[in-house]
């Protein structure tokens, strides 16, 4: 028996490599269609990438939600990586920081919106007719655009940008699929933007993407 146990122990050690492909093998396999080389993926790198985005987003529900966002887009962008450009944790840190990046900008350029048309146009005392216009106009057109949007689409956005809940925090509260809410979300945004835009306010939501 003492020679089978000092015989497996010596063994053990020559079988790991072959159980454990490396990041590189396993993007491999992404870019060649294999589903299961992602949740690999997944499973080791999840307590890193919860620390990296988590810096920027401070917020659990946030960091859930661009946990799963992040890990789809590796799928969708695996053919992009090259092996011999780098690491692939490297890529995918960096996929995950300018992700979680994108979605603090689109949040901090809501709730500007909303304070910003929430509040009755009132011009502050040393602005003139102009400002005065510009602002109710601004108001108007904002209100105008939500009051346009199917119920489905105008209640997401209520939820995510008044209310501040997080997609896997409306989906939850409503029964909706996640898939469903980010939808109706992308589908309301784009027209809110394209009205914003059209008015000449572009340079406030260039980082709101379609």
């Amino acid at each position: 028996m003492h020679d089978s146990d000092e015989t497996h122990q010596l063994e053990t050690p020559t079988l790991r490599p072959s159980a454990d492909p490396t990041d590189e093998e396993l993007m491999t396999r992404i870019q060649a269609g294999d589903d299961h080389a992602i949740a690999i993926l997944y499973r080791r790198h999840t307590a890193l990438l919860r620390t990296v985005v988590g810096r920027i987003l401070h917020n659990e529900s946030d960091v859930d939600d661009q946990l799963q966002d992040v890990f789809l887009e590796l799928w969708r962008q695996a053919a992009h990586y090259d092996v011999e450009k780098g690491k692939a944790l490297g890529w995918i840190v960096t996929l995950a920081r300018r992700r979680a990046i994108d979605r603090l900008r689109k949040k901090q350029t809501y709730f500007r919106a909303q304070e910003r048309f929430r509040a009755e146009p009132e011009a502050a005392p040393h602005e003139g007719a102009d400002e005065q216009a510009s602002a109710s106009e601004a108001a108007e057109i904002f209100h105008r655009v939500i009051g346009t949007l199917p119920v489905a689409q105008r209640e997401a956005l209520h939820h995510a940008y008044f209310r501040g809940l997080s997609q896997r925090e409306i989906a939850a509260q409503t029964g909706i699929p996640l898939g469903t809410i980010k939808t109706r979300l992308l589908l309301a945004l784009r027209k809110v933007r394209a009205a914003i835009t059209a008015r000449g306010g572009a340079d406030e939501w260039t980082h709101v993407s379609g």
